[in-house]
């Protein structure tokens, strides 16, 4: 048995799930969230727990059995409490700022960098060089995050660009002037 899929998954005080065929929804202070089940896992829902089990013991159902539990539960958490994700902005000239639904980006192009947020992510802009996202959908706040610091990723050279607020940027030597 998966040791993941196994554990049952408390329901805080005021999230309700909700598993209606092959969907399940998970409604909180923060949102509303569903998941489509993979054939094979099936969810049973009690007012303080949620358990997911598989019918056979097949390679794949296995596989989806521990995944199906660990979607579920950041499902929950992201109701009740929500997710955050922060980005750094590193160079002279960089900067941003919240216009609206819209991030509007410097990064050293001859245009602004404007980026549309998803439904669902709130941004918030702290003294023009660091973004903070949160949601209620851990993978939809994730790929946001990854796109922004796609729009411009850091230099290995210089340090230049989006970062994420914990991630570390392994500098290169450049080239040395007269080295033969």
């Amino acid at each position: 048995m998966s040791r993941i899929g196994r554990k049952p998954i408390p329901v805080p005080q005021g999230v309700k799930v909700a598993v209606d065929g092959a969907a399940v929804r998970v409604e909180g202070p923060k949102g509303k969230l569903s998941h489509s089940l993979p054939s094979g896992i099936s969810v049973k829902a009690e007012p303080a727990v949620v358990t997911v089990s598989r019918s056979s013991d097949e390679r794949s159902a296995r596989a989806l059995h521990g995944l199906t539990r660990s979607l579920i539960a950041n499902m929950v958490h992201g109701v009740k409490d929500g997710f955050e994700r922060k980005l750094e902005i590193v160079g002279i000239g960089y900067r941003c700022q919240l216009q609206g639904k819209n991030l509007q980006l410097a990064l050293g192009y001859s245009h602004p960098v404007i980026f549309p947020l998803p439904d669902g992510i709130q941004a918030e802009v702290e003294k023009q060089v660091s973004i903070t996202l949160r949601g209620a959908d851990k993978a939809l706040l994730g790929q946001t995050a990854a796109l922004i610091r796609g729009l411009r990723k850091p230099d290995p050279y210089k340090g230049k660009g989006i970062k994420y607020a914990d991630e570390y940027i392994r500098r290169k030597v450049g080239k040395k002037a007269g080295a033969k």
